[in-house]
């Protein structure tokens, strides 16, 4: 008998395939299989070999960074390589808050977590922030242990974050497999805080530090890894004692983060205050009704998590670049790594200008909220390249120049 081989997907050609097969045996070379109760076993046999075909084609797909459809797949094959996608990140804005108390605490602290809430067209949304801020308190009237005395505190470009500040905590148990999952989707990364104390610690205890990078790090190293893993979610990872610092049993683990709504919180410029302060003693300080938020800069550069397809064409280009900027299209990888609110690059280097500017490379960036990037943006995409270029070459971020084109609207009524 010869033996048939199955080389698609479709219903009709296996069954064909299957009574081909079949009436290659004598036995069967004049049976009627459409007439016969044959023709139900043949459609099962058919119909089990459509649906193993089909779920072998979609396992070898999700097998490939290609290939793959599902963003968990895509992900952890991306992870093989060392690319961690870009979360969602949180909308930005610039405040200063004016407040005025009465005690003697020589200073304020402008507590984490909410601080103040914006409006925009008819929507409220929260903002918050990842840390304590403390600022020295002026007294304006009494002495410094007036407990009577009228004070203020002036909190000046204070950097508040579209979301809803949250806590997680964990207790480490060296006797089982254990994972530090934050279980909220929707997490800007960046405002991640983890903090680890041991029994003689106080408060949260030690901050760790994120690190993508283990080449610096030894057995001692304070530092945690992070990772995207399903439905986009993130695990923290801790050292195991060789690279990195591994955890003590009973270790109390604290993570805080901020969950937001990424490119929904852009465009924010009208703020009231909704935070809380304490004072010196840590004690909670109730403000009068003047205090005042103002605003600097309106919330900007949120943006939702990376896409698949960004995943599948970044994580390549990062693995070659290995964490350094050489070729253009390393710094059009890295930069969209820095800046996620990036949505095109143009990378020249000076030695193909006239005349030739060696040991000079000229950056155009083009944001997704606007034209041109704002002279923070820069300083802040300047002095991250710094941790990738090599040395000797220089890096200078020119504005793009736009061009417009008239058109005749004859032509289209004419």
């Amino acid at each position: 008998m010869p033996f048939t081989q199955y080389t698609n997907l479709d219903f009709d050609d296996i069954k064909q395939s299957i009574k081909d097969y079949l009436r290659a045996n004598t036995k069967f070379t004049d049976f009627d299989f459409e007439g016969s109760n044959f023709s139900v076993l043949i459609d099962t046999l058919a119909y089990n070999t459509y649906i193993s075909s089909f779920n072998a084609n979609m396992i070898a797909n999700e097998s490939f960074l290609d290939s793959a459809t599902m963003r968990e797949n895509v992900v952890s094959l991306a992870r093989n390589i060392g690319y961690v996608p870009r979360s969602k990140k949180a909308a930005k804005a610039k405040i200063s808050i004016n407040a005025n108390f009465i005690g003697a605490s020589s200073i304020l602290t402008l507590k984490e977590g909410l601080v103040c809430v914006g409006n925009q067209s008819n929507t409220s949304y929260v903002f918050s922030i990842p840390e304590d801020i403390t600022v020295n308190a002026t007294s304006l009237s009494g002495g410094d242990v007036d407990v009577t005395a009228e004070r203020t505190a002036y909190f000046d470009e204070v950097d508040v974050y579209e979301g809803v500040f949250l806590q997680k905590q964990f207790t480490y148990d060296a006797s089982i497999k254990q994972r530090f999952v934050i279980d909220n989707a929707n997490v800007d990364t960046s405002t991640i805080r983890v903090y680890v104390r041991q029994s003689n610690d106080v408060g949260r205890g030690v901050e760790y530090s994120l690190v993508d990078n283990i080449s610096k790090i030894d057995g001692t190293s304070e530092i945690y890894l992070l990772q995207e893993i399903k439905d986009e979610k993130y695990e923290i990872i801790f050292g195991d004692g060789y690279f990195g610092k591994k955890l003590n049993n009973a270790s109390v683990i604290t993570i805080t983060y901020i969950v937001t709504n990424g490119t929904g919180g852009n465009g924010v410029s009208n703020f009231s205050f909704s935070g809380s302060f304490t004072g010196s003693n840590n004690a909670i300080i109730t403000t009068n009704d003047t205090t005042l938020v103002s605003t600097l800069e309106a919330s900007r550069n949120g943006s939702d998590i990376e896409s698949i397809d960004s995943i599948k064409y970044f994580a390549p280009k990062q693995y070659s670049a290995q964490n350094r900027a050489v070729t253009t299209r390393d710094y059009e990888t890295i930069i969209k790594e820095i800046f996620p609110n990036t949505e095109s690059v143009a990378v020249v280097g000076g030695e193909e200008l006239s005349p030739p500017r060696y040991g000079k490379v000229f950056i155009s960036v083009k944001p997704k909220n606007g034209t041109f990037l704002s002279d923070f943006s820069k300083i802040q995409i300047q002095s991250k390249l710094k941790e990738y270029s090599i040395i000797g070459i220089d890096q200078e971020l020119i504005d793009l120049k736009v061009l417009y084109v008239e058109v005749d609207s004859s032509i289209y009524y004419n």
